[in-house]
């Protein structure tokens, strides 16, 4: 059992923290609000960022104490989002929120993973028709070790996981929203993620 505060209750955070807690975790799930957020952090071993991704950096980099040592883990993506409420560009071209928050945080360790899929994916990745992937991206290998098990945890199985080596992958796997919007335009919410297939 590992102690996990999971920062956003929509329905990702929501998501996230009920296949954890059944998977037999503790966990805390907090609002944006920055005293749940602290409380929840500083309480952890492991913070899951689940806000939304242009507020994300501001919202984390005030939790420096309260993250120093832990492994955060970044499902989000940050872009912003077109009239129909969509992710239409990236607000850190060339770059990735994981990398800012790396950069941001240099005494936590971030690992990016969970972000190229529709949220259904993360936690029941074996409800698509195909194997999935999720990619995990960071300059820590306990840390991104420790992620793998909590992946495990959450059905993925060990060959669906890509490590892509340090967080500067990140900037790759989070210009992979772009397809987001085009596929749900294409096909609907209808739960998909973004695959290697060898």
């Amino acid at each position: 059992m590992t102690t996990i505060a999971v920062l956003g209750n929509g329905r990702v955070g929501g998501n996230l923290a009920t296949a954890l807690t059944r998977a037999g975790h503790e966990v805390t799930v907090a609002d944006r609000t920055p005293g749940a957020a602290a409380d929840a952090a500083r309480a952890a071993r492991i913070v899951i960022n689940a806000t939304p991704g242009d507020g994300s950096l501001d919202r984390l980099a005030a939790l420096r104490e309260e993250l120093r040592g832990k492994i955060l883990v970044d499902v989000s993506n940050a872009t912003t989002d077109g009239p129909d409420g969509l992710p239409a560009a990236l607000l850190y071209p060339g770059s990735s929120l994981a990398e800012q928050l790396q950069e941001a945080l240099p005494e936590t360790r971030v690992v990016k993973t969970l972000n190229t899929m529709l949220f259904p994916v993360m936690t029941a990745p074996a409800m698509l028709s195909q194997p999935p992937t999720a990619f995990l991206s960071g300059e820590d290998p306990q840390a991104k070790q420790t992620v793998r098990d909590l992946l495990t945890d959450l059905g993925w199985h060990k060959e669906w996981i890509t490590d892509l080596g340090g967080i500067q992958t990140a900037s790759a796997t989070e210009a992979a929203i772009l397809f987001v919007p085009l596929v749900i335009r294409s096909s609907g919410f209808t739960p998909f993620a973004i695959s290697i297939a060898r």
